[in-house]
């Protein structure tokens, strides 16, 4: 799931400039995972969720922790609409990334987001520990994925793994 994210994240920078250039140095691999995950300029995921243990709490650190890139809280849906479970998305243009109150994901869950300078890195990182994250990897370069990739980690209220990543050179 994590190669998956970075291909989609690797894949989002490519396709909109203002984000920085392509990925130099990356390896084949990731190209054919590019395959993989996209067809044409289509998008393969329309959005990504999961439960939370406590919903008041979570939206509270990713409001926090989000803001820095962008990505902002878009809609709630009607309790009477969601059969009496909190649900919200997070976007720029279009939720994306949703959580839910049920509380019924566990295990290793990892999700990147993706910004497009390394100041918004340090940013979210920044916001993420002030919003009651935990240190999961400061902000810096990861060169084991490719020479510039810039990427902080936070674990989230439910211990989930959530990233930042920037790809553009300095």
């Amino acid at each position: 799931m994590e190669t998956l994210l970075l291909a989609v994240a690797a894949y989002e920078c490519q396709r909109r400039p203002e984000l920085g250039p392509g990925l130099p140095g990356v390896k084949d691999a990731l190209g054919e995972l590019f395959a993989m995950t996209v067809k044409g300029e289509a998008e393969m995921f329309d959005h990504l969720g999961f439960g939370v243990t406590d919903f008041e709490r979570s939206t509270r650190f990713y409001d926090q922790a989000l803001a820095p890139l962008g990505i902002n809280r878009l809609f709630t849906v009607p309790l009477e609409r969601s059969g009496g479970v909190d649900v919200t998305g997070y976007g720029v243009e279009r939720p994306q990334f949703r959580i839910s109150g049920r509380g019924d994901t566990s295990g290793r869950l990892h999700g990147c987001f993706l910004a497009g300078t390394r100041d918004l890195i340090d940013a979210f990182y920044a916001a993420a520990m002030a919003a009651g994250g935990r240190d999961n990897g400061a902000p810096g370069l990861r060169p084991h994925y490719h020479e510039h990739c810039y990427g902080g980690f936070a674990l989230d209220p439910d211990g989930f793994n959530v990233e930042a990543v920037c790809h553009a050179p300095a």
